[in-house]
């Protein structure tokens, strides 16, 4: 364990004194989240101080690649404890925060161990759907039914239930609600932000007058 694990925040629980320290309690912690969570909130948690977590995550994204990936962030870290095999899971710093990930190497092997049926996939509408609002949004449900040709309300049910979009407020002029995806979505992507998402335009020739077309017929 590196010399600033030890320094925790006072009048709170003292992880160090945890068998592995504070670096194996927020590997513990990581294990069980259900969502990315920040070093600040991980920091609280475990009463220490968002520099020693943030070195700790480091130290633990860098472990868990066994070298094979050495990003900027890394650099403070200490090669303590360090293997020099690539885990079967990663430390990612997604859509503002941190979890555990099985790697996208293991997919195959992983989906093996899935039960059928066990995870609902998208039906195609609501792919194309969330695919409508997560480039336009904040968008109303009028605007994607317009875009797509049909009618999403049932669609866009789901998508909420699923929590990859939500209400976004209403629109100054109509009053629609308008919708956008959510931290949720950025996790299952993979990104930090919809900038992130690849561009359509290079993938379009011969509609460079897509917007105007689109902003024409806003409802």
């Amino acid at each position: 364990m590196s010399e600033a694990a030890s320094e925790v925040v006072q009048d709170g629980p003292d992880v160090t004194n945890l068998p592995g320290g504070a670096r194996a309690a927020i590997e513990a912690v990581l294990m069980v989240l259900d969502q990315p969570a920040t070093a600040t909130e991980l920091a609280t948690g475990l009463n220490l101080t968002v520099a020693v977590v943030e070195q700790l995550l480091a130290e633990l994204q860098r472990e868990y690649n066994g070298y094979t990936v050495k990003a900027p962030d890394t650099d403070v870290a200490s090669d303590a404890g360090f293997s020099s095999t690539p885990r079967g899971f990663e430390l990612r710093n997604i859509a503002g925060g941190w979890r555990i990930y099985s790697r996208t190497e293991f997919a195959d092997v992983v989906g093996a161990f899935v039960l059928e049926g066990q995870t609902a996939r998208l039906t195609q509408a609501a792919l194309e759907t969330l695919a409508v609002i997560a480039y336009r949004q904040p968008v109303s449900r009028a605007r994607v039914s317009a875009i797509r040709g049909v009618n999403v309300d049932s669609v866009v049910r789901t998508l909420t239930q699923r929590g990859l979009i939500e209400d976004s407020g209403n629109d100054p002029e109509s009053g629609a609600i308008l919708y956008r995806t959510t931290s949720y979505f950025l996790e299952r992507m993979g990104i930090g932000s919809v900038a992130e998402l690849p561009q359509l335009s290079p993938h379009l020739p011969g509609l460079e007058g897509i917007e105007e077309f689109y902003d024409a017929g806003r409802m």
